[in-house]
């Protein structure tokens, strides 16, 4: 079967702002799709609550549109049921890193296999601007009016940090680069994390496309970098004059499935139910 990107379409259309940057994020997670080859039925596209957490609904394969903060722990748990599906999840930095912040850190902790990707917009869109975790030092907003006080974030260096064995940051402003990161993303055996500048054309007047077109520089033109360099990996995730972007870090271990002692060999979906009678079970919580 030969996949196109109108494969992915729905009938609904996207309800962001003008040059939103999930335009470009959603692009570009289709794209990887095609180009990877993987039908709709064999994906799961799971998200939590926010502008760009309503992507669940615009792409089509299985969707699961979660609570604030806590779409890792249902991507899980899909994952477990039938480990043959390509499992991405997609949801706002105030989403991961703010409410979601316990559940991203054990998630890279354990290693699951799926693909994280946060838009990464440095503000709460969806509830019109306040301050997030990553946004900067001293800016202004409804919830932060003389600007935040604490210091921004850094989840590059964090998922380092805890485990992560795919670690990469994209800009939704370069859809075929960003393409090409969650290709590997999703290729890759254990937790993939790409962190996403996403403009908010609305609300963030800071950090803007021109800022970040400014900014950013791709680690593959950087000569000599080696992505399986744990130590380098951290020096550039704290990198704050330029923004680099692309595959910071990348390893192989044991994804947490595949070390479960509950398991039996076969999926979940496959397991034979048929002699198994539950009415036990229910009339004693019943």
């Amino acid at each position: 079967m030969t996949l196109t990107i109108k494969d992915f379409d729905t009938c609904a259309k996207p309800d962001w702002c003008p040059g939103c940057g999930n335009f470009g994020i959603q692009a570009a997670l289709k794209q990887a799709l095609v180009n990877l080859g993987i039908e709709p039925h064999k994906t799961v596209l799971v998200t939590g609550i926010g502008c760009g957490s309503k992507m669940s609904h615009w792409v089509d394969v299985y969707g699961l549109h979660t609570l604030h903060g806590r779409s890792l722990p249902p991507a899980t748990a899909v994952k477990f049921a039938n480990p043959e599906l390509t499992v991405v999840v997609a949801g706002g930095d105030g989403d991961g890193y703010g409410i979601g912040m316990g559940h991203f850190i054990h998630t890279m902790r354990r290693n699951v296999d799926m693909t994280y990707l946060v838009q990464n917009n440095m503000v709460y869109g969806l509830t019109k601007g306040q301050a997030t975790p990553t946004s900067e030092k001293g800016f202004k907003t409804p919830s932060t009016p003389f600007g935040a006080i604490e210091e921004p974030l850094n989840p590059i260096a964090l998922a380092l940090a805890m485990g992560a064995t795919y670690v990469a940051r994209g800009f939704s402003g370069d859809v075929i680069h960003l393409t090409k990161l969650i290709e590997g993303a999703i290729k890759h055996k254990g937790f993939a994390l790409i962190d996403i500048f996403q403009p908010c054309v609305t609300f963030n007047k800071i950090n803007t496309y021109a800022f970040f077109m400014q900014k950013v520089y791709k680690l593959e033109d950087e000569k000599g970098y080696d992505a399986g360099d744990w130590e380098k990996a951290m020096v550039k995730a704290r990198q704050m004059d330029k923004l680099p972007i692309g595959l910071f870090f990348k390893t192989e271990r044991p994804t947490y499935e595949e070390q479960d002692p509950g398991r039996t060999g076969e999926s979940l979906v496959d397991a034979d139910i048929s002699d198994i009678d539950v009415r036990p079970l229910m009339e004693r919580f019943m």
